[in-house]
């Protein structure tokens, strides 16, 4: 996208109305929270639509793969037959058995072969699959450390993580404010684990989205006159051995397939029960 030198040259996209309804006090304070990525222009109602597509906040690699997702993954499976599954069992944390490399993806076995064909019993997802395939070409092996960062704090995540926080963390903590479930669906269904409170949080579990990136879900409890917070974070290693795009498809695509459980399952239950 192109790269704003200041605040004032997003100020200057603005309808200068200071009307409000992004939730800042004037539309300078909101330039100033877009250019510091607190903030994602998207968010000012009145902004022209081809304004915000132009000055997208979307990366253009991620557009792309968004935009066509068959073809990228068609372009992965055929890098596949250029590497050797066996030796990537043991950088990558999985078996090779029969010709085939497999891997656990959330707990469930993602196997590839020679030709780049994924078979699993699970419906395969475009999330899942090209991270997965970027995990078996390009993961380095580096085993987590148990040390977590946002994703902000990953290698050329700042410039995404407005986009993140709202397509996966604020997806997320509206599911766990209004799914009571929420949590114990994700270890149970998820093969997931809930751990000590970490950074003081109420509530944290780690997904294993793959075998050596792990994902860290923490929760904060509403308080009085403080509203809950949800973050996710990912260990420190976690871009050795994934990029950021597929980093960011993991976090996007667990929210998104979290909604769809609450949908199905918890909110209308939650609700009637009086939470």
């Amino acid at each position: 996208m192109p790269k704003f030198q200041n605040a004032m040259s997003i100020f200057q996209l603005l309808d200068k109305s200071n009307c409000r309804l992004c939730g800042e006090k004037t539309c300078m304070a909101f330039a100033g929270a877009v250019f510091t990525g607190r903030r994602s222009l998207s968010e000012c109602p009145r902004l022209d639509r081809n304004i915000i597509e132009t000055f997208s906040e979307v990366p253009q690699d991620q557009r792309d793969t968004e935009q066509n997702p068959d073809d990228f993954i068609e372009q992965l499976k055929n890098k596949i037959r250029d590497i050797d599954l066996k030796a990537a069992a043991t950088r990558t944390g999985g078996r090779y058995e029969n010709d085939r490399l497999i891997i656990k993806v959330m707990g469930k076995d993602f196997s590839v072969n020679p030709a780049g064909v994924i078979s699993t019993d699970i419906h395969v997802n475009h999330w899942i699959t090209a991270p997965f395939l970027n995990y078996v070409l390009h993961g380095r092996g580096v085993e987590p450390t148990g040390n977590w960062l946002s994703f902000r704090e990953l290698a050329n995540g700042k410039e995404r993580y407005p986009l993140f926080k709202k397509r996966c963390e604020e997806q997320m903590k509206q599911v766990a404010d209004n799914y009571t479930e929420f949590f114990d669906d994700m270890v149970h269904i998820f093969s997931g684990k809930q751990v000590d409170p970490v950074f003081q949080s109420d509530i944290s579990v780690i997904l294993s989205p793959l075998p050596k990136v792990p994902v860290m879900v923490c929760y904060w409890l509403p308080e009085e006159g403080m509203q809950s917070t949800l973050n996710v974070f990912f260990d420190q290693t976690a871009d050795q051995n994934l990029d950021i795009g597929s980093i960011f498809s993991i976090g996007a695509g667990l929210s998104q397939m979290f909604t769809r459980l609450a949908q199905r399952h918890g909110v209308t239950r939650a609700s009637g029960a009086g939470h």
